[in-house]
């Protein structure tokens, strides 16, 4: 079968100011390079939008380099290989390599992991079983040192990350789970399909009076993909010796001015809470054993997790910018598949 020539992609043209914009990024055709020895060139399937590539649009040091201008971007993907130079690897295979945004990519094989669908839908490689589904479980688990009997609130639960916090803690012993979003509906997943005993809607008034209504014994654990005012009430309900999971804080993300810090950080003192920031690249040696305990979960039933999934790379913009809005459930994943 002849090798494809060329492919789209998608190119960051500007640097947002504020919220970005479709003006911003340009889809582009560009040559498709064969393999070279110990490489693979892979047809994308699917591909992830994250909340961290907004992040990564700005021109500043950060824990991963910024998009350059005029080239394309990446990001999580699955695909199936089409031509290998690479031992180990066979066209068929399907893969999870980190060159999305694109129809194509070439890239060394080491930088590819083999996925079986038939173990789990390929789209599962990106979330439930993914990145976002290990962020949840390191999060919760070794980084804010979850116990039996912790109270848990989780910000952003609806999202691929959130929802899977939440689940967990319930899954492991959690005394109370409640989560915040940010629709009627979502707050209904939250406690009809997932299994929170409380959640509420942060737009309809005043997070700290609805934390502190859902939670009136205080919280034990918070995971915060939101950070803002959803961290300022989390600090005060907090009970002493309380932690906090900083994973995201995608309520200023956009922001041109820099947040103030929650106005009661004193309380950090008293409470002698311990808050700390996670990559879960820092976690990768509780892969295996997330992968078996999650997969078991979701086989059993015991997991549940939503997947948003919109169609054509044409569109992978516009799923980038309503996943930063609040559009998705669970998981957005972007299908290259036709």
């Amino acid at each position: 079968m002849a090798l494809p020539t060329t492919g789209r992609e998608w190119h960051l043209t500007a640097r947002p100011e504020g919220w970005p914009v479709p003006e911003d990024f340009a889809l582009r055709e560009a040559p498709v390079r064969a393999p070279g020895s110990g490489q693979i060139l892979v047809r994308n399937l699917h591909m992830s939008v994250d909340p961290y590539m907004r992040g990564r649009m700005d021109d500043r040091e950060s824990y991963v380099p910024p998009f350059r201008l005029d080239e394309p971007m990446d990001g999580g993907a699955v695909g199936v290989v089409v031509a290998s130079e690479a031992e180990g690897f066979a066209p068929g295979d399907h893969v999870l390599h980190g060159l999305g945004w694109r129809e194509y990519a070439t890239l060394d094989a080491r930088r590819a992991s083999k996925v079986d669908p038939e173990l789990a839908p390929p789209t599962t490689y990106l979330g439930v079983l993914g990145m976002p589904g290990l962020t949840a479980y390191a999060g919760l688990l070794e980084v804010a040192s979850f116990k039996e009997g912790d109270a848990v609130f989780v910000s952003g639960a609806a999202g691929a990350v959130g929802s899977q916090v939440g689940q967990i803690a319930r899954l492991k012993g959690a005394s109370r789970v409640i989560g915040s979003a940010g629709s009627a509906e979502k707050v209904r997943l939250l406690t009809e399909e997932f299994g929170f005993d409380a959640a509420f809607n942060y737009k309809d008034g005043s997070v700290y009076r609805q934390l502190k209504e859902a939670a009136p014994d205080g919280i034990d654990v918070y995971f915060d993909n939101v950070g803002g005012e959803h961290l300022e009430a989390a600090i005060g309900s907090l009970n002493v010796h309380g932690r906090v999971t900083v994973c995201g804080m995608i309520a200023q993300y956009n922001d041109t001015e820099p947040p103030a810090a929650p106005r009661n950080l004193a309380l950090v003192i008293g409470k002698r809470l311990r808050i700390q920031g996670m990559l879960v690249g820092d976690h990768s040696a509780l892969r295996p054993t997330f992968v078996e305990e999650v997969s078991g979960w979701i086989r059993s039933g015991e997991l549940k997790y939503h997947e948003t999934v919109v169609e054509g790379i044409e569109n992978a913009v516009d799923a980038f910018l309503g996943m930063l809005r609040g559009r998705n459930v669970g998981k957005m994943v972007v299908s290259l598949d036709d």
